[in-house]
């Protein structure tokens, strides 16, 4: 059995745990390191014991604290080589021990979690997303998307739990305060994936026996939960499915620790 927890998830920082039980693993660590130990007591979890950082891409509201956590518990740093690069100038030194290369679609194997990056779109050098698998079981994460394509498709369905990037509503990010630049970075194909196409995705992937969804990577500026949930929600419904009962749909909300999910 999985549990997950999105023990941060937004624009201004980002960090998921994951574990079988045995093996704990973080995903990115894009806040302090006092608030992901801070996070991970208040759901019983000492950071001391997490085994892993797997990193998807450089920015910093996802590597932020990598070095501090790696240096304070002596954990091992999974990363493709492009985001070492990206990252090494800024998050400290890291044990060379502790420096693990990945390559994107090659499988590693972590206690007894299989874990699988993915190249994902975005605006950073070599990104990825990642899935796991143990006990028959699939957990995926994939934020940080400037557009769905057939690669990114195959590799997040068959889910049991998908948390996917539903970063910004059109209509706000147009009328916001982003200067032009920025308004069209996050709407480019490296950019960041926009609530109605997070709908039509999940409505997809619903279609294909998928019943367990968190959207998640919200923008403070141009997004809201209740936005997000109701677009998503709509799609999903477009299709006839009812929500809360044929499908599970969640929101991992900015600065806030989510609940635990079992898988």
């Amino acid at each position: 059995m999985f549990r997950f927890c999105s023990l941060f998830s937004g624009s201004n920082g980002n960090s998921l745990f994951v574990t079988d039980g045995e093996t704990r693993l973080l995903v990115d660590a894009g806040v302090s390191g006092i608030r992901i130990q801070n996070a991970l007591a208040s759901i019983g979890e000492n950071p001391a014991s997490i085994d892993a950082i797997f990193v998807t891409h450089e920015h910093s509201d996802h590597s932020q604290s990598v070095g501090i956590l790696s240096r304070r518990y002596n954990i091992p740093v999974y990363a493709t080589k492009g985001t070492w690069r990206g990252m090494r100038s800024f998050i400290g030194n890291v044990n060379e021990l502790n420096v693990m290369y990945i390559d994107p679609e090659k499988s590693i194997l972590t206690g007894h979690i299989e874990v699988h990056p993915f190249r994902i779109p975005h605006d950073a050098t070599e990104p990825v997303g990642y899935s796991f698998r143990c006990e028959n079981k699939k957990l995926t994460i994939a934020t940080d998307i400037g557009h769905m394509n057939s690669e990114l498709l195959e590799n997040i369905r068959n889910s049991d739990l998908l948390m996917l990037e539903s970063n910004h509503d059109l209509e706000m990010l147009d009328n916001g305060p982003y200067p032009y630049v920025l308004k069209r970075r996050i709407k480019s194909d490296y950019g960041h994936l926009c609530n109605s196409i997070a709908g039509e995705t999940i409505a997809q992937l619903a279609l294909e026996g998928v019943k367990k969804f968190i959207i998640g990577h919200l923008s403070g500026e141009n997004n809201n939960p209740a936005v997000a949930y109701r677009t998503v929600g709509a799609c999903i419904e477009s299709i006839g499915f009812r929500l809360g009962e044929d499908i599970e749909l969640h929101v991992a909300e900015r600065g806030i620790t989510s609940k635990v999910f079992y898988i």
